[in-house]
């Protein structure tokens, strides 16, 4: 069992953390103005599906390879990078929407749900923030430490899926409004292109 002092200040720590937009919430948004509610949301389960993967990875030491190897961080670095610049630039020279309709081209909710587990699992930044975040809160005279660790990221992502529905939420709502302004219309391509390409790029900026 986790001390309650420890859990407490975890659980603070943690929704400090997840009110402050990072890439994954960025990747959400995105989706949601420009797919809608449904698809959002489908994000938000799947980039918390990949976050469980790195949940796992620190549990069992893989994160620990990350950081002590400059060569592999490397790897899932360029390769996470690489796909969101991939979606990015699809999205600028895909076939966008012209003024006047209302009607966005969709992907399939499959489809969406793979991207998005495909851009948390290689994101390397996320995989070193579990490995560095949640040691932190782990009691050695409390058991198990991977079991601890599975504990802590569990409740972790389960935050994560409230904060990140909401969000989805916010932005779904908002984009069913923008959709109907001409201006938007002509704009939206570039603005989720350069989303996408933005986060491939901090990916590609980060440091061990």
């Amino acid at each position: 069992m986790l001390h309650i002092p420890h859990l407490t200040v975890f659980l603070l720590a943690a929704l400090v953390l997840l009110l402050t937009p990072g890439p994954a919430v960025l990747y959400i948004i995105a989706r949601s103005l420009d797919q809608g509610r449904l698809a959002g949301l489908v994000s938000v389960l799947s980039i918390e599906v990949g976050n469980f993967c790195h949940v796992l990875f620190a549990a069992f030491g893989l994160s620990l390879l990350l950081a002590s190897s400059p060569l592999a961080f490397a790897v899932v670095k360029y390769l996470g990078a690489a796909y969101l610049v991939s979606l990015g630039l699809r999205r600028f020279f895909g076939r966008g929407t012209v003024p006047g309709e209302v009607h966005v081209e969709r992907q399939g909710l499959g489809r969406i749900f793979a991207q998005g587990v495909v851009v948390a699992v290689f994101n390397p930044k996320t995989a070193l923030f579990f490995f560095t975040f949640l040691p932190q809160f782990v009691d050695p005279q409390a058991g198990s430490m991977p079991r601890q660790l599975l504990t802590l990221g569990s409740l972790f992502v389960g935050m994560a899926l409230c904060t990140d529905s909401l969000y989805a939420l916010l932005a779904s709502s908002a984009g069913g409004w923008l959709k109907r302004n001409p201006v938007f219309l002509k704009a939206e391509r570039t603005v989720v292109g350069s989303v996408y390409i933005g986060l491939g790029l901090a990916a590609a900026l980060a440091k061990i």
